[in-house]
């Protein structure tokens, strides 16, 4: 497995820490960075891009930790009956859709990295830019629903959850795909990024947890370059979430993920020709 240096580990963690709000798969940037810039192989590009996540997931408890604990402080009085009441309907949301997470990415998970391990150059480039672009256009249709539901049901978290697990592969961007059935479920889009993002800290900390688990250890970084990486991650992400979730609302990122999609697409075809 190829190792990565500490300048590799900080530039990653700062565009980690920026593109991980912004609707276009920050797994799959990274994986392309890795991979034509850098010439890492596209499994260990792959690993190296999901173990960051756990940079910015600690960068989003911090930006959400009052929310984090006015909803941890409904849980004594959380009952299976009652789950999906309004006063513990998103701590319910979470564990659910957490669950749904769980079991869709790991499967998702297990087939990427024996379908990646198979793909090489050009090939690994195509297969993000049609995951990118399909990102894209489900991101279209989803941002054109408007809607002011505000109390999430057992089918959301299912739905999220499930499509969350799924973001798991390199150019399916997990914020793209969560907020657009969120939206196409009622949502607002500050409902919809808020719950997403919520959403996303048990989710990334677990793809690090599996990526490290299969790998034995820490994928393509030496203890202290990882510290370098997922501190950079950590510290930029907190810095930028703000700004750049404001950004999301009004720019309509479809147009850029699809774009980016087609430009690796293309892109990977002529490395393949």
């Amino acid at each position: 497995m190829a190792e990565v240096s500490a300048v590799v580990a900080f530039v990653l963690g700062v565009l980690q820490g920026v593109f991980e709000w912004l609707p276009i798969s920050s797994e799959g940037n990274l994986a392309l960075v890795l991979t034509v810039f850098f010439e890492l192989p596209a499994a260990d590009a792959v690993e190296l891009s999901l173990f960051l996540h756990a940079g910015t997931a600690v960068a989003a408890a911090a930006y959400y930790r009052g929310t984090i604990g006015e909803v941890l402080r409904t849980l004594p009085t959380w009952r299976p009956r009652a789950a999906f009441d309004r006063s513990s309907a998103e701590l319910s949301f979470l564990l659910v859709a957490t669950l749904a997470s769980f079991c869709v990415g790991l499967g998702a998970y297990l087939v990427l990295t024996s379908f990646v391990s198979a793909l090489t150059g050009g090939a690994f480039v195509v297969f993000i830019g049609v995951l990118l672009v399909a990102t894209g256009l489900f991101q279209r249709v989803g941002g054109v629903a408007l809607g002011a539901r505000s109390i999430p049901t057992g089918l959301d978290a299912v739905l999220v959850g499930a499509l969350q697990g799924l973001a798991v592969l390199p150019g399916v961007s997990r914020s793209g795909v969560t907020t657009g059935a969120l939206l196409l479920r009622g949502y607002d889009g500050t409902e919809a990024f808020r719950l997403s993002f919520l959403l996303s800290i048990p989710a990334a900390l677990g793809a690090a947890a599996l990526v490290a688990l299969d790998v034995g250890g820490l994928p393509s970084l030496r203890p202290s370059v990882a510290v370098v990486g997922l501190a950079t991650s950590a510290v930029v992400g907190y810095l930028t979430i703000d700004a750049l979730m404001r950004l999301v609302e009004r720019v309509p990122f479809w147009i850029v993920c699809t774009g980016l999609g087609a430009v690796a697409t293309v892109g990977g075809v002529v490395l393949i020709l």
